[in-house]
């Protein structure tokens, strides 16, 4: 970013979509679309080559989910600024977009005013929620979440997430179709998950889990 220019990337699966961010977007002073990606994979590659201010990434994608491409662009990029834009306001979703490192959340139905304004809010370096995603994130982070891999440290953190979820009730391809893995994966770890845990079935892992705090029912 120089002088107040921004250079963004569009990440969203639907042609219409990101046509239409381009017309409202490009035409904003200062704001440039330096790029556009149809699929998680092209989010990430595209990130890497371009590094973008500003990334828009919709959650549902082919190949690679926005979650999923959002924790890979972190992981080598650090400083990167993510704002998911997605019609998707459920808990696991706002917690796991902001645990794979995005720095705000705003939906699809917000108006040309608040987008750029987030845009310019994650470009400072602020986090920026839509008025309907604020106050549950407020609530979901008034839980210690953040205290639980002091209480299982065994754990790795994908295998954390994933218990997670168990501890919310969520079967198998639920937690595949957020993490972005096969549910085959999410199998292994949870096999993973109940020898660390020294528990017999997913019951019992449910009752160690919820003990320590997590799995805490959707708002």
């Amino acid at each position: 970013m120089a002088d107040g220019h921004l250079r963004l990337l569009i990440a969203d699966d639907h042609v219409l979509v990101r046509r239409g961010l381009r017309a409202v977007l490009g035409t904003v002073p200062g704001f440039e679309i330096a790029a556009e990606a149809g699929t998680g994979r092209e989010a990430v590659a595209l990130a890497a080559s371009i590094q973008p201010d500003v990334i828009l990434m919709d959650l549902q994608m082919p190949e690679l989910n926005g979650i999923e491409a959002t924790r890979q662009i972190v992981a080598t990029q650090p400083d990167a600024r993510v704002l998911v834009v997605t019609l998707f306001q459920d808990d696991d979703s706002v917690f796991l977009a902001l645990r794979a490192g995005a720095r705000g959340y705003v939906l699809k139905d917000a108006d040309e005013d608040e987008l750029v304004a987030a845009i310019r809010a994650v470009a400072a370096g602020a986090a920026i929620f839509s008025a309907a995603i604020a106050t549950r994130v407020l609530t979901l982070f008034a839980t210690p979440r953040a205290a639980f891999p002091a209480v299982f440290p065994t754990l790795t953190e994908r295998e954390r997430e994933t218990l997670e979820l168990i501890a919310q009730g969520l079967p198998n391809p639920r937690i595949a179709r957020l993490l972005g893995i096969s549910t085959k994966t999410v199998s292994n770890h949870v096999s993973v998950i109940f020898g660390k845990l020294q528990v017999a079935d997913r019951a019992e892992a449910i009752v160690r889990a919820r003990d320590a705090g997590l799995g805490r029912p959707s708002i």
